[in-house]
Order: C-alpha cells, then structure tokens, then sequence
C-alpha cells in the first residue's frame, strides 16, 4: 500500500471506503453507512476500521469459502478493535494534555514484530505501531511508573542468567550452579539497565490495565463486536 501517510491519517480519523458486500448472517452483518461502534455515545465511522484492514494483510488464509467467510468477519472486529484503542487513546491524551504527534504511517502497522505480537497481542502491537495516540499515552504512562528498588534487587537475584560476563559466556558457565561471583554483571552496573526493563514492563501493564477500563464505555455494531465475544458464531479467543 503506498497511500501517503497524511491520507491515512485522514481516512482513520474520518472514514471514505465503501462497504464490500458479506453474505453473514444478518445478525453478524455490519450495518450499510452505520458506524463501527459508539464510545461515549458518539459515533466512530465504519472508514476507520476499512483504513486497518487496508494498512496491515491477513494473516491467515483460509481455503474453504465458509471460512475465508469467517476469517473476513472476525479481521474486521480485529481490526475494530485496533480503532477502538485509537480512539479511546485519542481521548485519553486530550483528557491529561498530552499532544500526539498527527501521523499515521501505514509502515509502522506492517513492521509490527512477532516478538510484539507474543508480547503484546495482535491488537494492541498493532494499535500502538499504527496510532501516535496510544505511543504517546503509553509513554506517559511509563514515565508515571515508579519501581522501588527492591524490585531492582529482586529482579537482579531471580535473574541471574541474564547476568554472566561475555567471559562467562564465552565458557558456558551455569548460572544456576558453579558460578562464582566473579562471571556476573555486578548490580550496580546493570541498575538502570533493570530499572528501565521493569518500568517499560510496568507501563504496558498500566496500558493494558487502561484500555480494559476505558473499553467499558464502548458500543458495538453488529458485525464489529470483539473477535472473542460470545455473543456472536465466529467467536474465538486468539489475540
């Protein structure tokens, strides 16, 4: 996709792609012209959710018609959910003052790592890579974090095989038995190393934390309920 970055942004936050046809059941159909959900009670457009699903290729595919079918409706609740943290994220640095930087590049949502996804989940690696919203109040809230230093000490102690020497290494040294003090890092020189690990751990469980609290307030259309929701016959629980 080579759509210029600016245009992206602009069908994201406003939606312009037609509706394809779906031959889903009515009940798990989207609505033609409808929004894709109401947060607050205010309208987010369908074009948002089809910028997603433009940005970032399927994953899976899906041979039999019945499921490409089902592959092709829960890409698209995926995908709402990758709005869905957009917005609220949007709303939330509007709410602290915070100003995200207005770009949206369709690179970044293809460059998300598999690394990210195991991490992270599908979703929320790709709504922080494709929304400067979500970066930057996800920033804010490791910037918030505060980790105590027995935690730092903690971490150092249980960890001691991310803490041989290269020498140490090089040997092939057990770090659960016979290493001697002199084939590890010494805490003092691994310190801020640690403390920005677990205050980078600790704001994405401050995201997380947020986003279940804030998707509270959401409504979804039929068609772009959670891939996970019961509610509806394609349900599933992968992230």
């Amino acid at each position: 996709m080579n759509e210029h970055p600016e245009a992206l942004h602009e069908r994201l936050a406003h939606g312009s792609r037609a509706e394809p046809h779906d031959h889903a059941p009515p009940h798990t159909r989207p609505a033609p012209g409808g929004p894709a959900v109401l947060v607050g009670g205010e309208p987010v457009p369908r074009g948002r959710v089809d910028a997603v699903l433009d940005a970032v290729p399927a994953r899976d595919r899906e041979a039999r018609p019945e499921g490409q079918g089902r592959a092709q409706r829960q890409r698209r609740r995926w995908a709402t959910q990758v709005v869905v943290a957009d917005e609220l994220a949007r709303r939330a640095c509007v709410a602290r003052g915070l100003a995200p930087p207005p770009e949206v590049s369709p690179a970044r949502a293809l460059a998300v790592s598999g690394t990210e996804v195991a991490d992270l989940g599908s979703i929320i690696a790709v709504a922080l890579a494709h929304s400067t919203a979500a970066r930057t109040l996800l920033a804010a809230l490791e910037a918030e974090q505060r980790v105590p230093e027995r935690a730092v000490r903690g971490y150092y102690d249980r960890n001691p095989d991310r803490f041989l020497t290269s020498e140490a290494l090089r040997r092939g040294v057990d770090p659960y038995g016979g290493a001697g003090p002199e084939d590890f890092l010494p805490y003092d020189e691994v310190h801020d190393d640690v403390v920005r690990e677990l205050r980078r751990a600790m704001g994405r469980q401050a995201f997380f934390d947020w986003l279940d609290r804030a998707r509270a307030d959401v409504e979804y259309t039929p068609g772009h309920e959670h891939p996970g929701d019961p509610s509806h016959p394609d349900h599933e629980h992968r992230h």
